[in-house]
């Protein structure tokens, strides 16, 4: 039982003892019993207030602790310190403390919008109160796509969960058993963001034939790669091929030697 519903019972108590007193002293006018149930009246609100007290003290500490983690100043800024800032959830990717000679000093931060993945430059005052948002990086599989969205499993508690195709950042790479990070708002376990790593390996599927001999880097030409994604490579590479494309750009990064 806890203590507001603690607190409750005893309220009620000592509520229902003193209705019985007054009855007790009007009906049999026993000075001592009704003595005896004041006394028990009393002493069962006391402990109703006790436990209230203890409620309140606990849950302003919690406020105390919350606010102590949310609210920091600029002066705790740090790289990879994820913000509220305009109602959206940021990551501070690069940061530098200002000094003029005349005027306030301040801070200059880049920051990436952790859903967008959309770059922002923002000068704040020194001195300033940023909102701290406590977010976790957690491994994951992809197991399959369905009417529900993209299906991932975590890769040591088993549990299973499904996202749009907004949060990912490289969609049209992804295959089954894929490893992936998903950055996830721990204090309403709500997923925010999910990466696969910088590169991937696919096999062309297909494309043109090369022209014998060509093995010039500059010259790309279109190809289609096991997941159905459509990335440029150079002409030299061929159908059956395996190469290694960057998730961050979708673009071609090298062939891998059979």
């Amino acid at each position: 039982m806890n203590k507001k519903t603690l607190s409750k019972l005893y309220l009620s108590l000592s509520w229902l003892l003193l209705v019985a007193t007054c009855s007790l002293t009007i009906v049999m006018k026993n000075a001592t019993l009704s003595m005896f149930g004041l006394i028990l009246s009393i002493a069962f609100r006391y402990l109703a207030e006790r436990a209230e007290c203890v409620l309140l003290k606990k849950e302003n500490q919690e406020l105390k602790d919350d606010m102590k983690r949310l609210t920091k100043l600029l002066a705790d800024i740090k790289n990879g310190l994820c913000i509220v800032f305009n109602n959206d959830i940021y990551s501070i990717v690069e940061f530098l403390h200002v000094k003029p000679g005349k005027g306030a000093a301040f801070v200059r931060t880049k920051m990436r919008n952790v859903k967008t993945g959309r770059m922002l430059e923002n000068t704040f005052p020194s001195g300033a109160k940023i909102d701290v948002v406590r977010v976790e990086r957690r491994p994951y599989t992809f197991l399959y796509k369905d009417d529900m969205g993209y299906n991932f499993m975590h890769t040591e508690t088993f549990e299973q969960i499904a996202i749009q195709e907004e949060l990912i950042n490289a969609p049209q790479f992804l295959k089954e058993n894929q490893y992936v990070e998903m950055t996830v708002h721990a204090d309403n376990e709500t997923p925010l963001l999910c990466e696969l790593p910088p590169f991937v390996e696919m096999e062309v599927t297909y494309t043109e034939p090369g022209v014998k001999g060509n093995t010039a880097t500059n010259a790309m030409k279109d190809a289609i790669v096991d997941t159905g994604a459509k990335v440029r490579i150079p002409l030299f590479i061929e159908q059956g091929e395996r190469i290694k494309v960057d998730t961050r750009t979708g673009e071609y990064s090298e062939r891998i030697k059979q």
